[in-house]
């Protein structure tokens, strides 16, 4: 069985900073990449950042330099330590593998609002 919980959500001043949290079954966890994805009001999932399971990391531009994703092969946990938010960065966030699977969580959301 396949499962995916985020945590670590909630409301910051823009600025600040959140630790998101994915624990992850070991069917899904065990042998891919890991991935943090997002989605915003009327807007189609995108993809946040990567990380293999060797630990090699992948970011979208618009988090490069303030996001960073790890993961503990041994908790099966997946982390998205996010600094500098922005107000456009505002969204559900969701952890997956990547390529992504069918199932996905239920999300922790994100608000960036002063």
């Amino acid at each position: 069985q396949v499962q995916l919980v985020e945590s670590g959500g909630g409301l910051v001043q823009p600025g600040g900073s959140l630790r998101l949290s994915c624990r992850a079954s070991i069917t899904i966890f065990r042998f891919n990449a890991m991935a943090w994805y997002r989605q915003a009001p009327g807007k189609q999932r995108e993809l946040v950042a990567r990380i293999t399971t060797s630990g090699s990391t992948n970011y979208a531009d618009s988090v490069k330099g303030r996001f960073t994703i790890s993961r503990d092969n041994a908790k099966r946990t997946v982390d998205l330590q996010m600094n500098s938010l922005k107000p456009e960065d505002t969204a559900v966030y969701y952890c997956n593998a990547n390529p992504s699977w069918d199932n996905w969580g239920q999300g922790t959301q994100v608000t960036v609002s002063s």
